[in-house]
């Protein structure tokens, strides 16, 4: 042996491109999915989506029909053709086309299409998707009115530049000074400014470009009619004592402004059905909706789990490009055919995530078909580790399959990683989810007496006296996190 020459022997874990495309595949949603077989089809003729085929086929069978058409007729022979062929297409209305996809099964061969629903992807048979107006913003609202109230060319810029300054809430939180520089030109003062301001604040909604809550809260209750019951006590309690009002101490108010606490409490009642988000009612962000993966239904007392076929790739291989590799020779031939593989590839990636999927919806609505039959109070702890072993896969892949992906049943649409949760323990030697947990300290939140609702400590001996050993801090993590404000903060009047 050379000098200086060594042999060592080590492993080493090498992903292959296909093994890479399918994890990354794995941990797309939906629409991510939709956008990058999107691309890939784009670079590859071999792939086309089951839509194209569609068109394509529909465009080549009119152009057809318009050829076979295409004679010399009479006027008065084209009618009564026309009536003939009405006669005929409405003397066997049962003769309707087969559905021609198959939308349980993923097919690698020329013609079929991975996941493909129905033609029109489901229940709507006229092929038009419903289009909504695009919803008014809240600046767009604003300037309308102003357009149609009596401003000055200056104070029109002010009010301008102060609408186009508020945020999602409707508040000028910067205060006027924010205004300034929109309007350096005019070289508006800030009393000047302040007067449109409170114009604006009479806008639609009222409240609008306020200050702060005190401002906001003011500028509604200056328009109820001064006859309003308990309106002048409502004014003094948000200008003098609101931070006892968001405590809700009518005791200590009542001492404070001398008045009864009846009296304190109706006052606060009028103060809280006021808008202290004037500008949110306006927002203009889209609605978003949640299309699940899979579904989870009951059939014949057991849980079934299946894939929703309008969420799956309609994508396969193009017949006319496969067609072509037998004919084609040299460089073409061999980049057609590498063409043709990784399409293989890519629908075989595709059906391996449409099965990893179903296997882990139908881990998880096993282990917590409880919750499925009695609510959130029966979820059972549940850890990735398990679902894992169970299935025969890494946990990073379990996580990734769960990330994104939706689970409809009835009891809503839960993202799979809702069923994941940590146990604690009880009594009996067993263990309870922190999910089932936190419903129970909603439930007893909920019936509490409003006059005296339980501390974080009295919610622990509670859970305490049902079996479950919870520290009172843990009690308060799970409150926090289910945004349930303190027992000082929800105090109510008698």
């Amino acid at each position: 042996m050379k000098p200086g020459l060594q042999f060592r022997l080590h492993q080493q874990l090498t992903l292959t491109p296909q093994l890479q495309q399918a994890i990354r595949l794995l941990q797309l949603s939906q629409l991510e999915l939709e956008a990058e077989l999107r691309q890939i089809a784009e670079s590859n003729p071999l792939l086309e989506f089951a839509e194209d085929a569609e068109s394509e086929a529909e465009a080549t069978e009119e152009t057809a029909t318009f050829d076979e058409t295409m004679d010399f007729r009479t006027r008065d022979e084209v009618p009564a053709k026309a009536a003939r062929e009405d006669e005929e297409s409405t003397a066997s209305p049962s003769e309707e086309l087969a559905p021609d996809w198959d939308d349980d099964r993923f097919h690698g061969e020329a013609g079929d299409y991975a996941g493909a629903p129905s033609r029109n992807g489901g229940g709507d048979e006229d092929g038009f998707e419903p289009q909504n107006a695009a919803p008014e913003s809240l600046q767009q609202h604003l300037e309308w009115q102003l357009n149609l109230s009596q401003f000055t060319p200056r104070d029109h810029a002010i009010a301008t530049a102060i609408i186009h300054a508020l945020d999602e809430d409707g508040y000028l939180r910067d205060g006027i000074e924010a205004v300034l520089p929109a309007l350096h030109d005019l070289h508006a003062g800030l009393e000047e400014i302040e007067a449109v301001r409170q114009r604006v604040q009479r806008f639609d909604p009222t409240g609008i470009a306020s200050l702060d809550l005190r401002d906001c809260l003011l500028c509604q209750l200056g328009q109820f009619a001064e006859t309003t019951p308990h309106r002048d006590l409502a004014i003094r309690i948000v200008s003098e004592e609101i931070e006892l009002l968001a405590r809700n101490d009518t005791a200590k108010i009542a001492r404070r402004l001398k008045a009864g606490e009846a009296d304190v409490a109706t006052a606060a009642a009028l103060i809280r059905s006021l808008d202290p988000r004037p500008g949110a009612a306006l927002d203009a962000t889209p609605v978003e909706y949640v299309a699940p993966d899979v579904y989870a239904r009951r059939e014949n007392g057991r849980w079934r789990v299946s894939l929703n076929a309008d969420a799956q790739p309609r994508l396969g291989l193009n017949q006319h490009y496969c067609n072509l590799i037998a004919r084609a020779r040299g460089d073409d031939a061999t980049w057609m055919k590498g063409q043709l593989q990784e399409a293989r590839w890519l629908l075989k990636s595709l059906q391996s995530r449409a099965e990893t999927l179903t296997k882990v919806a139908e881990v998880i609505v096993r282990r917590q078909s409880a919750f499925l039959d009695y609510g959130p109070e029966a979820m059972h702890p549940l850890v990735l580790r398990e679902v894992a072993e169970e299935v025969g896969m890494h946990e990073s892949t379990i996580s990734r399959v769960t990330t994104r992906k939706y689970m409809h049943t009835p009891r809503g649409t839960f993202e799979l990683k809702h069923f994941f949760s940590s146990g604690v323990a009880t009594e009996d030697g067993g263990s309870a989810s922190a999910t089932a947990i936190q419903a129970m300290l909603r439930k007893l939140i909920t019936a509490e007496d409003p006059r005296r609702p339980l501390s974080d400590q009295a919610l622990a001996e509670e859970l305490h006296r049902r079996g479950i050993q919870v520290a009172r801090r843990t009690v308060a993590k799970y409150r926090e996190a289910m945004r349930i404000p303190s027992s000082s903060e929800r105090v109510r009047a008698n």
